[in-house]
């Protein structure tokens, strides 16, 4: 039976009172606990699970393309999903490839390239890796914040439309790109862009995403080429 009871921590004259805050978060959060022993890098690998099943994207023998991958749980879920962790079963095997600037400890399944996504020649290193374009592009990139809501929105505003262009450079017809953005207005100008190269663009919240988090999902399908 599992200890529902609410963990403490130990007393620390170190600790600030935001970090302790979000060290009691983290103890009693279930999907930590269930990343932990399910063997996921980060309880973000729940928020692509529950997205893409759903939207179904992730699909067996796909191409995926995983921007500022680092610590790896959703480049864990793809390899999974399109069948390049092992390259069992039925249906072709897949392909991931995870892009970071910091370095990512192997994984199963994906080939990691430590390299800024924004360099000039990043699409073409990418659909060489990948034998071709990709069908899938993922960002949960979120930047460094400075604690000023507006300006961390425009921050990974920012950023998302910059992982959007990259999208556009290595994705097939009819993929799909799904990036992590925060609530804060320009988001809907943001999707209003995407609208006009992909078939269904719509914000999701999984329930993975924190009640209390301003962060939403912005998946963008049916690229048009």
């Amino acid at each position: 039976m599992t200890d529902r009871r609410k963990k403490k921590l130990k007393p620390s004259r170190n600790r600030t009172v935001s970090s302790r805050q979000w060290l009691t978060r983290q103890l009693n959060d279930p999907y930590v606990q269930r990343a932990k022993s399910e063997g996921y890098r980060s309880r973000a690998a729940y928020k692509l699970i529950e997205i893409d099943d759903k939207a179904q994207f992730l699909k067996r023998g796909g191409r995926v393309v995983d921007l500022g991958a680092a610590p790896g749980g959703w480049s864990q879920v793809a390899a999974a999903r399109v069948g390049s962790e092992s390259g069992k079963g039925k249906g072709a095997k897949g392909k991931v490839v995870a892009i970071d600037l910091l370095d990512v400890e192997a994984i199963p399944g994906v080939e990691f390239m430590q390299l800024d996504f924004n360099d000039a020649d990043a699409p073409e290193k990418l659909k060489e890796m990948l034998g071709g374009p990709a069908d899938v592009v993922l960002s949960d990139m979120a930047g460094n914040t400075t604690g000023h809501r507006q300006t961390d929105h425009l921050k990974i505003v920012a950023l998302v439309e910059m992982a959007a262009e990259f999208a556009r450079e290595v994705l097939s017809p009819g993929g799909t790109f799904l990036a992590k953005v925060i609530q804060g207005g320009t988001e809907h100008t943001l999707l209003a862009e995407l609208k006009k190269n992909f078939a269904t663009v719509k914000h999701i919240k999984p329930p993975a995403s924190r009640a209390d988090s301003a962060e939403l999902y912005v998946l963008a399908q049916g690229f048009r080429g």
